[in-house]
């Protein structure tokens, strides 16, 4: 891991991110990219001349007093940081600074969303979830030390998430933390004890895993199994990989991923398939 994005709304959220970030830069020697969407209105963004309007030129400075202030703290002094503007939708400036920068790993923060917020506005952070190449690391709170030594990974060790799991055993290994391969068993997709095994021993072989745990968790629905599982476990972060749904598909089918984004208390990890 060489590049980390974070990106910022320079809320108390996203400073909780980046300080994990400084962590992680300081110990993988890794570069920070700080980023800042302001997602102007494409009327704003770009005069009738390819010139800046006046109205957006009062934002970019805005953001540009905002980036100052922060670059004050003092936990920025060690690490290699960069800061950089963007004007469109977060996840599509997200997406091209991952690829021009060559990036790792987004950190991001977020507040969580519930009932009606989180069925009819959602938040950037799940959007990111949903749209990213890359692993996503979401931070719910403030994490004085960031310390990984128990890492949960859920999945249903089916042949199309061994990449995702091959990304989550490399986050693993940087973190030096224990994973816990967990299979939840719920009553809709049941499995003998044995069969469960038989799966995730099938699906781990040739895949040169170390220091792990297979577990089974049994519960009415595959996100409160993952839940109780890291909460009876006292685990540091969860793992999961995540499709990519977008539009009506993800409106209705949903995505374990996107809600444990919202509903996990602790820092959730998210791989795309």
């Amino acid at each position: 891991m060489k590049r980390i994005l974070v990106p910022t709304d320079f809320s108390e959220q996203a400073e909780n991110a980046l300080k994990v970030a400084v962590q992680l830069a300081e110990k993988q020697e890794c570069e920070i990219y700080l980023l800042h969407s302001m997602e102007l209105p494409s009327h704003l963004a770009n005069g009738s001349d390819g010139g800046v309007l006046p109205e957006a030129l009062f934002f970019i400075k805005l953001a540009e007093k905002k980036f100052e202030e922060l670059l004050q703290n003092d936990f920025l002094d060690n690490v290699d940081l960069h800061e950089a503007l963007g004007h469109g939708e977060i996840y599509n400036d997200i997406k091209e600074a991952a690829e021009s920068k060559e990036i790792d790993l987004v950190i991001m923060g977020s507040h969580g969303a519930s009932g009606f917020k989180e069925m009819f506005i959602g938040s950037n952070t799940e959007k990111v979830v949903r749209t990213s190449s890359i692993p996503v690391l979401v931070i719910k709170n403030s994490h004085p030390t960031f310390k990984v030594e128990n890492f949960v990974f859920a999945t249903d060790f089916s042949e199309e998430g061994r990449k995702a799991f091959d990304n989550a055993q490399k986050f693993a290994k940087e973190m030096d933390a224990k994973m816990h391969l967990l299979y939840v068993n719920t009553p809709s997709g049941f499995k003998t004890t044995p069969e469960a095994f038989a799966l995730m021993e099938n699906f781990i072989k040739g895949m040169g895993v170390e220091n792990y745990t297979l577990n089974i968790y049994n519960d009415v629905s595959v996100e409160k199994g993952i839940l109780g599982f890291a909460k009876d476990n006292n685990v540091d972060i969860i793992g999961m990989s995540t499709h990519g749904r977008k539009g009506i598909s993800h409106f209705f089918n949903g995505s374990i991923s996107e809600d444990l984004v919202n509903h996990a208390q602790m820092p959730v990890i998210t791989f795309k398939i």
